[in-house]
Order: structure tokens, then sequence, then C-alpha cells
């Protein structure tokens, strides 16, 4: 079992609209994986992370650790998770002597938060019309 904060599989699904509506017929609430969050996107830095990088052609590793007020070691591990199901590239280089990571959204990453903030949407309309 992973701890409180630690990066673990997050592929797994949370919430389910048509519970949320009060649907039987099993039709999906939105498009996409509508029945589900993306876990990976959903958990708090890996959003930050996300969000920050829609907004930005490209940001530093210390660009993002200041932006997100985290820890070298937990911004690597969320960083790494988002990496891995290709939504962020990570580009490495030297200014001088000094080692520099940029990251940058993909295609990938950007349908990805499309999705999920439709979801919220979605999420937020049928909360309202209750």
């Amino acid at each position: 079992m992973a701890k409180h904060g630690t990066a673990r599989d997050d592929r797994r699904p949370v919430g389910d609209l048509r519970t949320m509506r009060g649907k039987s017929d099993g039709a999906p609430a939105s498009s996409g994986r509508a029945d589900a969050l993306d876990r990976l996107i959903h958990e708090r830095l890996r959003l930050g992370i996300v969000s920050a990088l829609a907004v930005n052609d490209s940001l530093s590793f210390s660009d993002l650790k200041k932006l997100m007020k985290t820890t070298d070691g937990n911004l690597s591990v969320h960083a790494r998770k988002l990496e891995e199901a290709e939504y962020i590239t990570c580009t490495k280089s030297f200014e001088g002597r000094m080692p520099k990571t940029e990251y940058r959204l993909t295609a990938a990453g950007r349908r990805a938060l499309e999705r999920y903030l439709d979801h919220m949407e979605a999420l937020i309309r049928a909360t309202r019309e209750r």
C-alpha cells in the first residue's frame, strides 16, 4: 500500500458520473473515459505540473519546483510518472556547467488534461443540478 503523498499506480479510475447523475441507462456521461477521472492527473502535484505546462511552452525543473512549492524528490517522482505516461517530455542539457532540465506538455498530455477538465466540469454541473 502506498503512503500518502507518494507516487503510485494512478491509472485506476476515480468516481462514476452515471452514479452522481443517477443515470441507470449505462450511457456515458461525457466523451472519452467518461465514467472515471484520470487518477494520473487527478493527484494534486501532477495536476499542477500539467496545468502549468499547459499555459507555458516549457518550464525548467527549478521553475516547476518553485511554482509547486515542493521538494526535488517529490517533483522528480511525479514528473517521472507523467513522463512514463507520455503526458510530458523531459529534456536535459547544460547551461555552461550547470545541468538544466526542461519539461513540456505533449499532445497526449494536453488531450488528457482536456478530458480531465471536461469530466470535472460535468461533475460540477451534475452536483449543482441536484
